[in-house]
């Protein structure tokens, strides 16, 4: 009988400090529950007891995917990265379905982002070499921006370079 209820109180304290610290965690910013589950396994807890306290939290709205998701988008953006690289970040992260141009769309598009963060990182040179140009779209590329959306952009660029020619 002491231990069936020695290993009730072992299993309580468990649930309280799995608790506790998804509480710590999600205090200190959103968090996904892939995060959450990753976050937990490495300090040492199985799986199947973390599950069902993540579960919890979601049913209270203290986690919640869309949320997390929001906030990690909006800030992404904010930070000058691509459709490609985010929805990228967000699968690692356990978020597969989301509304990326929504979101762009409250902060001005992926084009005017696209040409912001272009703007912040090179000068208006009057002629570029070839290679100049690649390494540009490279660049743009590894922020997760599609080819397409470059290709619009260089020609919107040597269109205003003609002009000021």
């Amino acid at each position: 009988m002491k231990q069936t209820t020695s290993s009730l109180s072992t299993a309580t304290e468990r649930r309280q400090q799995i608790e506790q610290t998804c509480l710590r965690l999600l205090a200190r910013r959103e968090h996904s529950q892939k995060e959450l589950l990753d976050k937990l396994a490495l300090r040492g807890f199985q799986r199947d007891e973390v599950e069902p306290v993540i579960q919890e939290m979601a049913e209270q709205n203290w986690q919640n995917d869309a949320r997390y998701t929001e906030c990690y988008v909006r800030q992404r953006i904010a930070s000058g990265y691509g459709p490609i690289r985010i929805r990228y970040e967000l699968q690692q992260r356990g978020i597969n379905e989301t509304d990326l141009d929504t979101q762009a769309e409250e902060q001005g598009g992926w084009q005017n982002l696209l040409i912001d963060v272009y703007c912040n990182k090179y000068d208006e040179e009057k002629s570029l070499t070839q290679n100049e140009w690649l390494k540009r779209s490279r660049f743009l590329q590894q922020r997760g921006f599609s080819g397409e959306m470059i290709k619009r952009l260089f020609a919107e660029l040597k269109i205003k370079l003609r002009r000021a020619c």
